[in-house]
């Protein structure tokens, strides 16, 4: 079983995240995971903060001489901002934020500042899920399962082809497009338009959110099961994304899209012709179209898995809302802390992330092993099974 736990806080002195369940073997390239906290942390309309971290991992423990040895995997990233706040008296938070966990969180513990809340439910911590998860996306490339993730939307500008909408396979050429943008959106125009968006809204004093969608390809099928619902891979997915702070709703395939039309216009008619690409992980049974979104029953089908993410705007603001002072009981407007215009880019980054680390634990719950060569093996013996079908 793949597992981990997370810890750290906003303004502490690091972030630290433990892996159990990786197998002996597999090789981990530590820059990869550097390369996708920086990609976390760019996006136009990023605050200031991102000017004070540059977050890099350090491997603590679970690696010798660059590959997996079975034990846990021990991270860490610094917040370098710590050694700005270590020696500074922190003045109490006694005025919450509309749309933050603050006063729920002052409520249910019984306190009177919201600090502490601020604290662990800042997005910061998403920083290690992205290290986490981009150790679990070196071990689906492993076996040739890739991912990427694109903007679609923010705010009211948005791109007018999205995967939801056409249900068609896309270009291989959409993730180098993404990878140009300063918002991560592979529609370069409309890029422009986005930019100028968030430059508006920052203007203002106000905050965009947005949707995004992350496919991955050539992933098996059978990953995930219907027997339990907490074993469905599309439950185990959107539990994971909705997990991102400021997401509010999460579709797959075209969900939405499906529940406007009749039946027989948004089932993915099977076909079957015997298969002689070994890359084609629904073996000899395939889809032309992909409305399910690479998911049927709970299992994945051999098609590409298709999320697409709803993000509010974020809830600080320049010009705050009211509120109300947790001391005096009366009506006033919220505090303002650093924040960013809008993070959608950087929650696309994270969304990919835990995507990616849900499909690794349903791929070793399939085929694991001690080893990443008895899963090799156990992987191969199965596409071996599913070409005879």
């Amino acid at each position: 079983m793949l597992r981990f736990l997370d810890s750290g806080e906003s303004h502490g002195k690091c972030l630290l995240g433990i892996i159990e369940g990786l197998p002996e073997g597999l090789v981990l390239n530590e820059e990869k995971i550097n390369q996708e906290l920086r990609r976390r942390q760019g996006g136009y309309g990023r605050g200031d903060r991102m000017e004070i971290e540059q977050d890099r991992i350090e491997i603590l423990s679970g690696i010798v001489s660059g590959r997996t040895i079975g034990s846990p995997i021990g991270l860490m990233i610094k917040n370098k901002d710590w050694k700005n706040q270590v020696n500074v008296d922190q003045e109490a938070l006694t005025i919450p934020r509309p749309g933050h966990a603050d006063l729920a969180g002052v409520l249910k513990y019984g306190l009177n500042n919201y600090r502490p809340i601020l604290e662990r439910a800042s997005a910061r911590k998403t920083a290690m899920r992205v290290a986490i998860g981009s150790i679990a996306r070196q071990l689906l490339e492993y076996f040739s399962i890739g991912s990427y993730s694109r903007i679609i939307r923010i705010g009211k500008i948005a791109i007018g082809n999205s995967i939801g909408e056409t249900i068609e396979k896309q270009s291989g050429d959409i993730k180098d497009r993404t990878n140009q943008s300063p918002v991560y959106c592979p529609d370069l125009e409309v890029s422009e338009e986005m930019c100028r968006e968030i430059d508006r809204a920052k203007k203002d004093g106000d905050s965009l959110g947005g949707q995004f969608e992350v496919v991955v390809y050539n992933v098996p099928v059978g990953l995930g099961s219907h027997v339990f619902w907490d074993r469905r891979i599309d439950a185990r997915i959107a539990g994971a994304v909705m997990s991102i702070p400021s997401v509010k709703a999460v579709e797959i395939g075209a969900g939405i899209r499906s529940s406007e039309s009749r039946g027989s216009k948004v089932q993915d008619s099977i076909y079957y012709k015997k298969s002689l690409n070994e890359k084609h992980t629904g073996e000899n049974y395939y889809r032309k179209k992909n409305w399910a979104g690479g998911i049927e029953g709970g299992i994945t089908n051999g098609e590409e898995i298709v999320v697409r993410v709803y993000v509010k705007p974020i809830p600080t603001l320049l010009q705050p809302l009211s509120s109300v002072d947790l001391r005096t009981k009366k009506e006033t407007k919220a505090n303002y802390q650093r924040s960013d215009t809008c993070a959608v880019p950087a929650v696309s980054v994270v969304g990919e992330s835990v995507i990616n680390w849900e499909l690794a634990a349903a791929f070793i719950e399939k085929f694991g092993g001690d080893s990443i060569d008895e899963i090799k093996s156990n992987y191969k013996h199965y596409r071996e099974r599913l070409q005879k079908c």
